[in-house]
C-alpha cells in the first residue's frame, strides 16, 4: 500500500486511491495484453484472430499509457484512469458487438474474458470518476477561505 509519506504532496486517500489506480490500470494492461498473446497464438493453439489480436494490443498500450501518466503524475492518476478505461471500455464493447455479429471470435473464453473485463473496467472507471470528483472538491486552506466570509473574519479579528 502506498502512504502518503511515499507520496510527497498528497493526502492519505490521495495516496492510497493512486495506488488502486495504478493497480487497477497494470491488472487491465496485463489482461489485454495476454490476451492479445493468446489471439496472437503465441501462448495458446486454437485460438488465434488477427483482428481480436490488433485491438486488444492496442487497447493494452491505452491502458499502459494511463498508468505512466498516473505514475509520473499522481495527481492526474484519476483523469488518467478515466480517459484509459474509457477508451478501453469502448473499444471492449466494440468487441463485444463483433461476437455478437459473428465477426470477432465466438469461443467460451472470449465472451467470459470480454464480460469480465467489462466489469473490471466499469468498476475502475466508477473508482476513477469518483477519485476526480473528490480531487476537485479538496481545496487548499491556502487558495481559498474555508467557509464563504471567513476571510473578512480574520480581517476584523485581527484587526481588533
Amino acid at each position: 500500500m502506498i502512504t502518503a509519506q511515499q507520496q510527497p504532496g498528497l493526502a492519505p486517500t490521495d495516496a492510497i486511491s493512486t495506488g488502486v489506480v495504478r493497480g487497477l490500470l497494470t491488472g487491465e494492461a496485463l489482461t489485454f495484453a495476454l490476451a492479445s498473446l493468446v489471439h496472437r497464438g503465441l501462448l495458446i493453439d486454437g485460438y488465434g484472430h488477427r483482428q481480436a489480436y490488433i485491438a486488444e494490443s492496442i487497447i493494452a498500450a491505452v491502458l499502459a499509457a494511463g498508468l505512466v501518466t498516473a505514475a509520473l503524475s499522481p495527481r492526474r492518476a484519476a483523469s488518467a484512469a478515466v480517459a484509459a478505461q474509457g477508451l478501453a471500455l469502448v473499444g471492449t464493447a466494440m468487441g463485444l458487438i463483433a461476437i455478437a455479429v459473428g465477426v470477432g471470435p465466438r469461443t467460451v473464453p472470449d465472451v467470459v474474458y470480454h464480460v469480465a473485463i467489462v466489469a473490471v473496467l466499469v468498476g475502475g472507471l466508477g473508482y476513477g470518476v469518483r477519485g476526480r470528483r473528490t480531487v476537485r472538491s479538496r481545496v487548499s486552506p491556502t487558495t481559498r477561505p474555508p467557509y464563504p466570509g471567513a476571510d473578512r473574519v480574520r480581517n476584523t479579528a485581527s484587526s481588533r
